[in-house]
């Protein structure tokens, strides 16, 4: 089972209400502190506002490249959720801690940051690093902060390990995603007089079912790798808006969709398509009636995805710590495919929990799933160690 000193730490970390639209600084100073207690030094790399920071630290050598342990703090939201308890406060029970973050991901960050006295006492010969980032939940945005200061180290670390929640699975693929806000500018009049406006909900709508049929033709002709559970390139519509009554044509009309592309497909000539459909076959008949009319489609997030050849020695490593002789890939996204894309770090996922019980109301971990992490983070230690 887990150890207390863990299963304290998860539910000290669980406490901070670290939603992404929140400062993560208190969280940070935490564990700053949990560092200089053990004599190590922690770099910070504050936001545009100040209220949020990565952490950056390493353990031992610091002239030579180590394992990186990198997490994020930020934490999605609980509104419109029904919870059975404080989500904010750790619940156990039945062999589970219930509580937002603790499937996604302050369980893993708990685990390495208990783990410190021992990093600290066994004399690495290897350094381990560590790295907790903010904004990971609305698009990877904080990370790429740290790693802009990562590449300009003189040393920086050799191979990375994203602790997202595999089940302590070695994962070496994941989606990249691009994100989008569509925003359609019609002319109001009264619904009587309708072909004198521009109903912006009804040209919304034509894009989005160009955007199904897109997503239709993934699934049918595209590339696939069937070591996804969702082996296509998928495109997703996800909100929308608009409208002020229903005797009134609308003005206005707005809608966010995605794109879930596999690492090997390039989403950037689906996109091309998204605006050519809007820009010759929408656009014009628009402009006829109102030379004011037109849709925007504007850019909201976008990640890479992560495509690690089995045979780098970060995907053997970390399965000799999981002791696991397989490896997979997942759906969901994580900052891993910026590590390796923006920093050049190779990189794998592989961290407690599980994907299904994050982003949901009671978030749960087991305890044996901590425990697990326990024992690689041991190993880890005793690896790089004399």
């Amino acid at each position: 089972m887990a150890s207390p000193d863990s299963r304290a730490l998860i539910e000290t970390l669980v406490g901070f209400d670290t939603v992404s639209a929140k400062s993560n600084l208190a969280l940070i100073a935490f564990l700053q502190d949990r560092l200089a207690e053990q004599g190590v030094p922690a770099r910070l790399m504050h936001d545009e506002s100040g209220r949020k920071a990565n952490l950056y630290a390493t353990i031992g050598p610091q002239d030579r490249p180590g394992v990186l342990l990198s997490g994020h703090s930020d934490v999605v939201p609980v509104e419109g959720q029904y919870w059975s308890s404080d989500p904010f406060a750790v619940r156990e029970a039945d062999g589970r801690l219930y509580g937002r973050g603790t499937a996604d991901m302050k369980s893993f960050l708990a685990v390495a940051f208990a783990s410190l006295p021992a990093m600290v006492a066994a004399d690495l010969t290897t350094p381990i690093h560590l790295a907790v980032s903010y904004d990971e939940e609305v698009g990877c945005l904080g990370v790429r902060r740290l790693l802009a200061v990562l590449n300009g180290l003189d040393v920086k670390p050799a191979m990375c390990i994203i602790g997202e929640p595999t089940g302590m699975k070695v994962v070496v693929g994941h989606k990249g995603k691009q994100a989008y806000r569509v925003r359609v500018s019609g002319l109001e009049c009264h619904s009587s007089l309708a072909p004198q406006g521009v109903n912006a909900v009804d040209v919304a709508a034509e894009l989005v079912v160009f955007l199904r049929r897109l997503a239709r033709r993934q699934r049918e002709q595209g590339r696939r790798d069937d070591a996804y559970e969702v082996p296509f390139t998928t495109i997703h519509t996800g909100r929308i808006a608009g409208g002020t009554a229903l005797n009134i044509v609308p003005k206005d009309c707005r809608f966010e969709f995605e794109i879930r592309n596999l690492p090997e497909d390039d989403p950037e000539p689906l996109i091309d398509e998204v605006r050519r459909f809007a820009r010759d076959e929408l656009e014009p008949e628009m402009r006829r009636v109102s030379g004011g009319a037109g849709i925007a489609i504007e850019p909201l997030a976008s990640y890479p995805g992560l495509d690690t050849d089995p045979d780098e020695a970060v995907v053997s490593f970390v399965k000799a710590l999981a002791g696991a002789n397989e490896h997979g890939k997942i759906s969901f996204g994580t900052e891993g495919g910026l590590f390796q894309t923006t920093a050049g770090i190779p990189t794998v996922v592989c961290g407690p929990g599980e994907i299904a019980q994050a982003h949901k109301p009671d978030e749960w971990i087991s305890l044996d799933q901590v425990a697990r992490c326990e024992r690689f983070t041991e190993r880890l230690i005793e690896r790089l160690s004399g």
